[in-house]
């Protein structure tokens, strides 16, 4: 009963091909628009996730000012100094290592080649606050740093533009107007979780960085690490106290310092993905709602041109509830063909789209099943009062139709 139904409902569609396409476009636009949105929103997540972690985890990031900038207008707060470095490292618990940082712009040339990037003088401690081996060469030593020796450990987009992709190690480079030697190329990071490359930089010995670019003994970053066994809620309170006893912050005043927790700022922006891709789902879903409409009018029309088959077949002995059932099941059949079409369009958006944004590629098998019985039940639910109207038709008044 139920296979004969199904190849007279897949008759019918084939019967009138062109109307049936247009009836579940809009089921197939809500399908494809919700799955890639979805998809895509869960594969942005894990991108941000996978930026944020390649700065490390358990990490503190400590800036001057008040939130990602310098915030209001007063003065500008000043710098950190080595003393806050080694005050913070000496004093509180839970403190793996710091790093400070103090950064310059300069160009980089190497026998006709020329790159414009970013110095990054910091201690040894930067390695090992955060994971970032080297793929080639080695570290500075103690001495090289206490000295503030002109020596660099670049990234890769240093190493490709400025020396073709060949072997840097051991190679002198023109730094601004520092002679700089080549003594490590670090592993490849790409994009930052707030954008930029992370390997378009050279790392120098901090006194190196102080003494020839920037002139002075301040430091604008500190990255903290954070042992495991520690809360870093905890060591991050106790760094805030510290510091604003060292820059003489007077009770109920704000700090003129931030702290950032890695952590936190993943969740901030995965939680932030999530929610645009949930809002931009449900404006995509109003598509299957437009599709369902479709489909409950087109079998309106189907129900008012075979009034006269239907007619016949109630009075050759079939029964209300079969005709219900063809109609019913050919609303099904519609919607599950779009719904079909709709996954199909979907992963060949994503693999687009996931290649243009440089995202990767997720296939997630649970809202592809789902959409596609969502898309089944729009089929149940719009198409139940037109195969209901045709099950009532008196089938002698259903003969008489013209």
């Amino acid at each position: 009963m139920l296979g004969t139904t199904f190849l007279l409902a897949l008759r019918s569609i084939r019967r009138h091909l062109l109307r049936s396409f247009l009836t579940i476009l809009g089921i197939v636009i809500g399908v494809g628009a919700v799955v890639t949105m979805v998809t895509l929103g869960k594969a942005t997540t894990a991108q941000v996730q996978q930026n944020i972690s390649s700065l490390g985890t358990n990490i503190l990031q400590i800036r001057p000012g008040q939130g990602f900038g310098r915030g209001g207008g007063g003065p500008r707060p000043p710098d950190f100094t080595p003393e806050d470095v080694s005050a913070i490292a000496d004093q509180i618990a839970g403190v793996t290592a710091v790093a400070p940082q103090a950064q310059a712009s300069a160009t980089a040339i190497y026998e006709g080649a020329n790159w414009s990037t970013t110095i990054n003088g910091t201690t040894a401690a930067y390695f090992q606050v955060q994971a970032w081996p080297l793929v080639a060469g080695r570290l500075w030593t103690p001495a090289e740093e206490q000295a503030g020796k002109a020596v660099c450990i670049i990234g890769n987009t240093v190493r490709q533009n400025l020396f073709r992709g060949g072997d840097a190690v051991g190679k002198r480079f023109r730094l601004g107007n520092v002679s700089c030697d080549v003594i490590g190329v670090v592993s490849t990071r790409g994009q930052a979780g707030f954008g930029g490359d992370q390997d378009d930089v050279v790392i120098m010995p901090i006194k190196a960085v102080q003494r020839r670019f920037t002139g002075n003994r301040d430091i604008r970053l500190m990255l903290v690490g954070v042992d495991q066994a520690y809360a870093t809620a905890t060591v991050q309170a106790g760094i805030t106290d510290l510091l604003r006893e060292r820059r003489r912050i007077e009770s109920g005043r704000e700090d003129n310092f931030n702290i950032f927790d890695t952590k936190q700022i993943s969740d901030t922006l995965s939680s932030t993905t999530e929610l645009l891709t949930r809002i931009v789902t449900a404006v995509a879903a109003i598509s299957l709602v437009v599709g369902g409409i479709g489909i409950m009018n087109i079998m309106l029309v189907s129900v008012t041109e075979r009034t006269r088959e239907i007619g016949i077949r109630l009075a050759i002995g079939a029964v209300a509830n079969e005709v219900l059932m063809q109609f019913l099941v050919e609303a099904v059949v519609l919607s599950m063909l779009g719904g079909l079409i709709g996954l199909v369009l979907a992963q060949a958006a994503i693999v687009g789209l996931s290649w243009a944004g440089g995202l990767p590629f997720l296939f997630d098998a649970r809202i592809n099943l789902i959409a596609f019985a969502i898309s089944a039940l729009i089929g149940v639910v719009f198409g139940y009062f037109p195969a209901r109207r045709a099950a009532a038709l008196n089938p002698i008044d259903a003969l008489r139709h013209e």
